[in-house]
């Protein structure tokens, strides 16, 4: 029976069957340093492909380039031992929500992400430390090679001292910014579907940067804007030369060609314009009045022309914006408005807030947003938790919800650094208003608080903690307003903290464990994981969604674990002493997936007829073991 790899993808593997299948003769096997056969590429052969176009030796080019950027793409590509260990203690409705909170390093939370959400996710907004000098910045170990690197993320480590001070003193004060942040962006790349956007905020500092980085991650052509964010009305105190009020939120496509019109629904501004009825107010809502007449120094002939109405031939000034076939249209379905005015007659046409579908009118963004100022996150903040100094500097979650407003119903959003959460917030508030049900995943370092802040002060002992009460204490204010009869009220989270591996040594290592010691490793998980941390790394290896629904049941006195409805995504039992009879009730239940411990068959001769059992009773489930 196979096995579950049970760490994450080896993506630079994956790389190189990219390329296989671009250049089949460029790829090749070679032995691994255990002696197992492994994809390598011929890279002589590559060049010869490539020869018109390689860059190679110390030619100039253009590109961005940092000491440490090689090992930092090393490090985004290398597999990790690491898994999600479900904290029911402290989620809310672990059940039934689709919504995920990741407890850990980020760049390890992305890799464990790589299978069950590659290419699921809409839109990424993430506000990650700005580099002004006083920043904490994740310090990545850069000087191990993809085997070390995966033994070293089975052991158990102090999420803590994961975040090192990034001063301006600091040799490599921008070179490490861009190590910390480039593998990142790699990895929530794969992420992102095809009409996927990324939304990062930014101030001075790192903007060059980040835009350089961007571009050759995602391409220059996948470029959408730069988002100007007006994040004060005044102040600058101690400002020494220009008072700066604004900052980023820098935005790119996972493809462009496939993203569409980016359009938002009309806010409270543009709506009260909408005050006008006619006969079609049942089906396309209230009108309001535009100029059909046009300023427009660009001379179109075809544009000129007299609009016959009651008699009367009314010429435009200069031109109309419509062609006349059109304004014929228009004339008659009565979307037309005359009005007579000093000196002759003015013409609008009805601009209806739903269109020809009934569908409400959305608008474009603009690239300049005026406010929310950074006060109202503050002032968010304050309003929860009683005071504002609990987390400095919070986004705003109406300026994230602006953003958000991009996506549809039952869209995935993701925010690896969540922070205080307001991405959470920003979400299930959109879904109060419009009866959406995105579902959002928060990843937040368990970043330790001074002894000396507000928020240790009030028993927050890290910034995981105030994230997750913030999540916790705005979804039960939303609900208490008012809320769209469609929303299915989803204020709940799965806490999933990243550990070790469930897995001992000698489930990664085997061959490095003596013949005498092979009594102490007859079971290869680890003693103090219970079925359910299994389960998730189950979930986990195979690329099944986190937020399904989990049922466990007792059958034949064995608990087995039912995810998803019929035909269940997945059914687990990690329990010993299995026996055919239970085999053969589970296959029944004809599931896409079925798992068992390898060490949990009352009998070798079960364990080789698991496989055969299925066959029969149900061929398409696919049967693994850890």
């Amino acid at each position: 029976m196979e096995k579950l790899k049970m760490h994450s993808p080896n993506l630079t593997q994956e790389n190189i069957a990219r390329i296989r299948e671009l250049f089949p003769d460029c790829v090749t096997e070679g032995q691994g340093e255990g002696g197992q056969l492994r994809l390598a590429v011929d890279f002589d052969q590559l060049r010869q492909e490539l020869s018109e176009s390689i860059v190679e030796g110390p030619q100039e080019r253009y590109h961005l380039n940092w000491p440490g950027k090689r090992e930092a793409l090393l490090t985004a590509n290398a597999p990790i031992a690491r898994t999600l260990r479900p904290c029911r203690e402290e989620s809310v409705y672990f059940d039934t929500t689709k919504n995920l909170f990741i407890e850990g390093d980020n760049l390890e939370a992305l890799k464990l992400l790589q299978e069950t959400y590659l290419g699921k996710v809409k839109m990424i907004y993430i506000d990650p430390p700005y580099n002004t000098g006083n920043d904490f910045i994740y310090e990545d170990d850069f000087a191990e090679n993809a085997k070390e690197f995966l033994i070293r993320s089975n052991q158990k480590d102090e999420e803590g001292n994961r975040l090192i001070a990034n001063t301006e003193a600091n040799g490599r004060f921008h070179s490490d910014w861009l190590s910390m942040i480039y593998p990142r962006l790699r990895l929530a790349r794969n992420l992102l579907r095809d009409d996927g956007l990324i939304f990062i905020s930014i101030d001075d500092g790192e903007v060059h940067n980040l835009r350089k980085v961007l571009d050759e991650i995602f391409g220059e052509q996948n470029f959408v804007a730069v988002n100007v964010w007006k994040k004060s009305y005044g102040g600058g105190a101690k400002s020494k030369h220009v008072i700066v009020l604004h900052e980023y939120v820098m935005m790119y496509a996972k493809c462009k060609d496939n993203l569409g019109t980016i359009v938002l629904p009309p806010d409270d501004g543009v709506l009260k314009y909408y005050k006008f009825k006619d006969e079609k107010f049942n089906f396309r809502g209230p009108y309001r009045k535009q100029p059909l007449a046009t300023n427009s120094m660009d001379e179109r002939p075809n544009l000129r022309f007299p609009i016959k109405w009651r008699g009367l031939e009314i010429w435009p000034e200069k031109q109309w914006q419509w062609s006349k076939k059109r304004v014929d249209n228009a004339l008659e379905q009565d979307e037309l408005v005359f009005t007579q005015k000093k000196g002759g007659w003015t013409v609008d046409y009805k601009q209806y807030l739903k269109d020809e579908d009934g569908q409400i009118r959305g608008s474009k963004m603009f690239s300049i947003c005026e406010g929310p100022y950074t006060q109202a996150g503050t002032g968010e903040i304050n309003e929860m938790f009683g005071n504002g100094k609990i987390f400095s500097f919070p986004k705003p979650s109406k300026l994230i919800k602006h953003f958000v407003q991009i996506t549809s119903s039952n869209d995935v959003i993701l925010d690896f650094f969540a922070g205080s959460s307001p991405t959470a917030h920003a979400v299930m508030q959109l879904n109060a208003e419009d009866g959406g049900n995105r579902r959002f995943i928060m990843a937040q370092l368990p970043e330790l608080c001074d002894e000396k802040s507000e928020a240790f002060k009030a028993n927050y002992k890290n910034i995981a903690e105030i994230s997750k009460e913030r999540i916790r204490r705005s979804g039960k204010k939303i609900l208490e307003g008012e809320c769209h009869e469609g929303w299915k009220k989803d204020i709940g989270f799965r806490v999933l903290k990243i550990d070790s591996s469930n897995m001992t040594d000698v489930y990664y290592k085997p061959d490095a464990i003596e013949q005498g010691q092979l009594k102490l490793y007859s079971d290869n998980i680890k003693p103090d994981r219970k079925p359910e941390d299994l389960l998730f790394q189950v979930l986990l290896d195979w690329g099944v969604d986190l937020s399904l629904p989990i049922r466990k049941e007792t059958i034949q006195g064995k608990t087995v674990f039912f995810v998803n409805e019929p035909p269940y995504d997945l059914v687990a039992c990690f329990d010993t002493s299995v026996n055919e009879d239970l085999v053969k009730e589970l296959a029944r239940f004809e599931p896409l997936r079925v798992v068992f411990r390898d060490t949990g068959f009352v009998s070798d001769a079960v364990k080789i007829n698991v496989e055969q059992i299925f066959k029969q009773l149900s061929p398409g489930t696919e049967v693994k073991s850890i």
